[in-house]
């Protein structure tokens, strides 16, 4: 397969811009067009930026989307302190707009959606974040992409260099990885895997933390 051109949003968020990293210095991938609202200072020639303040008006970038193979859709908010009707709309509204916004002017194009461990895929839950999320979730995989993938990571390491990464959750994942390793993924397996899953394929919709480190390897 020839190398993809892929569409990634929230480069400026930590998952977003791990996953960026990866597929700059990925050889099965020619062209990143990061969709931000606010600009990312980087530069690379394999990178083209976007800015679109409202992702509910993507429409009007029309021209600057099309001619994709892929999107990683890292985008997202904590659900702390939030209201459920107002974490659904940043959640699942904006989403399933960007995605068919999206869709309408690349007909062939694989999506791949960052959910998070414990996700709800019944939607029937006690835990809000994952109930939207599951929502967010069975909705995409409704959708006549190429392909639709849901990955879930855990705990996650960070690139060296990453910008958007606290020192904090930094400490937390070291933790867990000491007690629980399986549970944490890094940066370059995660993007990885996103890369093979649309240029080799997954048997599965939705990933786990194990299914993101089989792919990664693929």
């Amino acid at each position: 397969m020839s190398p993809i051109k892929v569409i990634i949003t929230g480069a400026t968020g930590m998952v977003g811009e791990g996953v960026l990293f990866e597929c700059l210095q990925n050889p099965k991938v020619s062209e990143v067009l990061i969709i931000n609202r606010r600009h990312y200072e980087i530069t690379h020639p394999k990178l083209k930026e976007l800015i679109v303040p409202d992702f509910f008006q993507l429409e009007k970038f029309a021209e600057n989307i099309k001619g994709y193979d892929a999107c990683f859709f890292c985008a997202g908010i904590s659900s702390i302190g939030m209201k459920e009707d107002k974490f659904t709309k940043i959640t699942y509204d904006t989403t399933l707009a960007f995605a068919k916004t999206l869709l309408a002017h690349n007909n062939n194009i694989s999506f791949t959606y960052v959910s998070g461990s414990h996700t709800d895929s019944s939607e029937k839950g006690s835990i809000m974040w994952a109930r939207v999320k599951g929502k967010t979730e069975n909705d995409l995989m409704k959708l006549p992409f190429k392909s639709e993938y849901n990955f879930r990571p855990g705990g996650m390491l960070p690139f060296d260099g990453q910008k958007n990464w606290k020192s904090i959750y930094k400490v937390l994942v070291k933790i867990i990885q000491v007690f629980a390793s399986k549970k944490i993924i890094t940066m370059e397996e995660l993007g990885k895997a996103m890369i093979n899953a649309v240029t080799i394929g997954y048997a599965k919709n939705i990933l786990e933390i194990a299914d993101i480190k089989v792919l990664a390897q693929a």
